[in-house]
């Protein structure tokens, strides 16, 4: 089990765009940007289950998250780990839940709900630095 500092969980507590990277089926790597939410052990994130994300990630779980400060770039944290878990979201009240995270209240869930997941992510090991 990790072990967070105070510094990276505030840092993780905030309504930041964090990038994702995964590896695709010809083993380079792809990084998107991504809403995400850290409950203090997994991080979860909202995606649909018809885009090369979940086909990377059912192919081959590893995953790294980088969350950069946008207040101070120095202030960083890497997380590596796999995918845990694949949670149905077929209404899209996670997509909800996290549009109001990121300032977006009453958002109606997207047209791709039928679609949607959750991807929770394990964490193995956490890098950077938060100060």
């Amino acid at each position: 089990m990790v072990t967070f500092t105070d510094s990276q969980k505030a840092l993780l507590a905030r309504p930041i765009y964090a990038s994702l990277g995964t590896i695709r089926p010809d083993n380079t790597v792809t990084v998107n940007p991504m809403w995400f939410e850290f409950d203090g052990e997994v991080v979860k994130f909202t995606h649909t289950s018809t885009r090369g994300k979940y086909r990377n990630l059912q192919q081959n779980p590893s995953m790294c998250l980088m969350v950069l400060d946008p207040d101070n770039p120095f202030n960083y944290a890497e997380l590596r780990g796999s995918l845990k878990e694949v949670v149905e979201d077929p209404t899209g009240s996670f997509w909800v839940h996290l549009a109001e995270r990121y300032g977006n209240p009453g958002a109606p869930a997207p047209d791709d709900s039928p679609d949607r997941v959750i991807l929770v992510m394990q964490i193995d090991r956490i890098l950077g630095f938060t100060g």
